[in-house]
């Protein structure tokens, strides 16, 4: 067992009450999803938490911080956050930070469009079975066109 192997179980059990939670490792860490989307890094036994435009002053104010790299001497700061050490403590305290992680992702360009991409593509699909479904029922209705006439006296 590896040394943070502990802690991932410890971060799986704090993130498992929002949803289906999977990690995966990458860049010397791991990154962690929760229903499919890609939520927090791990570096260095540290979680950081996924943040946009409006969660990022949240993630501040309790005194977290980004995660920060060096590349070709250059300081490259991440949209992945600390988290406080409180939200360490149970599921309940992870909830918001959580929740905070999972709006950001949701909200990412690339994942909004292509959400609304497979939502387009679900009603096309279901449009095109739906139109068979429809014409076999219509070629076994009676034909409305059929005058159904009274009768004379």
């Amino acid at each position: 067992m590896r040394a943070d192997d502990g802690f991932l179980e410890w971060l799986r059990e704090l993130l498992e009450p929002m949803g289906r939670v999977a990690m995966r490792r990458m860049f010397g860490g791991h990154g962690v999803y929760l229903d499919g989307l890609f939520v927090a890094i791990l570096v260095d036994g540290r979680p950081y938490f996924k943040v946009d435009a409006q969660t990022q002053a949240e993630f501040a104010d309790e005194g977290c911080a980004p995660f920060v790299y060096e590349s070709r001497g250059r300081r490259i700061e991440m949209s992945y956050w600390s988290l406080p050490d409180s939200a360490l403590d149970s599921p309940e305290d992870m909830q918001p930070w959580a929740r905070r992680a999972l709006a950001a992702a949701a909200r990412k360009p690339e994942v909004a469009a292509a959400r609304k991409s497979a939502q387009q593509a679900a009603k096309q699909a279901a449009r095109t079975t739906a139109a068979p479904v429809a014409a076999t029922r219509a070629r076994s209705a009676p034909s409305a066109s059929i005058s159904r006439s009274a009768p004379r006296r």
